[in-house]
């Protein structure tokens, strides 16, 4: 089984290179905004008919591994 956060993608040509959900022009941020002012799901997949119930789990997903610091790491090349 495939893990939800793997519904989320980073492509440097997608959004400036911010997480976007399956390459689709959202971003993660902007369902967690959603999500933060208290938007219900049910009316977030109204607005974007395009998502699935699972892409906004996998946003969830996603924050939290990130503020685990569980799925990012970075590479620092010196100049």
């Amino acid at each position: 089984m495939k893990s939800l956060i793997e519904r989320i993608t980073i492509n440097p040509e997608i959004c400036n290179g911010k997480p976007t959900i399956r390459g689709l022009r959202i971003t993660v941020s902007t369902i967690l905004e959603y999500l933060s002012a208290g938007e219900t799901i049910e009316n977030i997949l109204k607005a974007y008919p395009m998502l699935e119930e699972e892409d906004i789990k996998a946003c969830l997903e996603f924050a939290k591994a990130v503020t685990d610091k569980s799925f990012i790491t970075y590479q620092i090349n010196a100049l």
